[in-house]
């Protein structure tokens, strides 16, 4: 039976999922500091495996509410697109915290750390190198995806499909080189508060990074299976501006860092 509302809004139906992403998420963070403590990464992979599945299946059920079922009226968006800017606020004022505690510790060395910066003994990455490269795959990722953007408002579907499936291939290539550059450090986390802030900072966007490319993967799927059209794609437009965020912030990094920090 087909029930009829009176106003554009979306009553959400009782959902487990809430739930389950908690207690993946309270695994993962109590699996951290076992495997910190005792090298036993069981049981955070445990809270990663939950966290996914709890993630296909929010989606999923988000995905046939927007699309489908026809739930996200205009009203509806407008408040999802209120949202999306509102986390991505509180995601400037995470990362505001990092570049607060990088400034403060580099622009007035302690004694501790000998008064200088860099700090004694700390052998930095050089700029024109990885960093850079780095740098020039970031922002011509953010290049595609708008390229992307643009070819779906215009009901290009091959171009749309070409340009987001080469915006995800740069955020892995992102993510491998990040991975490589981190293999090849001289340095770690325990490294003085230089490499405390270096790691947080620069880890922290290689999360979300990686959380983005899987974002995107999601949108390259659904746009595949034509669930976009030119007047209704919030789902795309959504990542669209959490990549461009990303894009930015890592040019804060990188120019702060990677270039004046080091």
């Amino acid at each position: 039976m087909k029930i009829h509302s009176n106003h554009p809004f979306h009553l959400v139906d009782p959902s487990p999922w809430p739930l389950t992403g908690s207690i993946g998420a309270m695994t993962i963070t109590s699996g951290a500091v076992i495997w910190f403590h005792t090298n036993n990464s069981l049981l955070m992979l445990l809270g990663v495996i939950i966290t996914l599945l709890t993630m296909y299946q929010w989606w999923r059920d988000i995905t046939r509410e927007g699309t489908f079922q026809g739930k996200h009226t205009i009203k509806v968006t407008e408040g999802l697109k209120l949202g999306m800017i509102l986390f991505i606020i509180s995601e400037v004022l995470f990362f505001v915290s990092f570049f607060w505690a990088f400034f403060h510790s580099s622009l007035a060395p302690t004694v501790e750390i000998g008064m200088t910066w860099p700090p004694n003994g700390i052998t930095t990455f050089n700029p024109m190198e990885i960093p850079l490269l780095n740098t020039m795959i970031l922002l011509c990722s953010g290049i595609t995806v708008t390229w992307a953007h643009h070819s779906l408002m215009e009901s290009n579907h091959s171009w749309a499909t070409a340009s987001l499936t080469l915006t995800v291939i740069l955020g892995v290539l992102f993510t491998i080189l990040q991975a490589y550059e981190y293999f090849e450090a001289s340095f770690n986390i325990s490294d003085s508060i230089f490499g405390s802030t270096f790691f947080m900072s620069t880890g922290f966007h290689g999360l979300h990074v990686i959380i983005g490319t899987m974002f995107l993967s999601v949108c390259l799927l659904r746009h595949v299976k034509f669930h976009f059209s030119p007047n209704h794609h919030f789902g795309f437009e959504a990542a669209a501006w959490y990549w461009h965020f990303v894009d930015v912030v890592w040019l804060f990094l990188y120019i702060s860092i990677y270039w004046w920090g080091s």
